[in-house]
């Protein structure tokens, strides 16, 4: 029998990113809610609960995002369980994925103090 490369918690949790992608798109249209995306999606070996990483425009907005989605959470697991083919959807938590905040940190300290060049370190 072939290995699988894959697991079905990254399967569904690839599944759910799509989903959960279109439906944060639309409750940030339609709530007013500040601009903000799906960066990834964790889920428990058992399926039972997601973690749903988010990434706002404006850093200082992502706890009234995070807030504002995870009282919306109910709301979007009753549409996976209509749009998804699983049994039972996980119930999901967001949290705020502050990876690009602390990326454009270092870039911008990076331009603040530049690396001596390579070649004078040579010499």
């Amino acid at each position: 029998m072939p290995s699988r490369d894959f697991k079905r918690t990254d399967r569904v949790g690839a599944e759910l990113r799509r989903e959960l992608g279109i439906l944060v798109h639309t409750a940030v249209r339609d709530h007013g809610l500040p601009s903000c995306s799906v960066s990834d999606v964790e889920v428990t070996r058992d399926l039972d609960w997601a973690t749903v990483w988010v990434t706002a425009l404006l850093p200082g907005q992502s706890k009234e995002v995070v807030k504002a989605l995870n009282e919306l959470a109910m709301e979007f697991r009753r549409t996976l369980s209509r749009s998804m083919r699983l049994r039972r959807v996980p119930e999901l938590r967001f949290k705020y994925d502050d990876s690009m905040d602390k990326g454009d940190r270092i870039d911008q300290l990076l331009r603040e103090n530049p690396l001596p060049d390579a070649d004078k370190q040579e010499d």
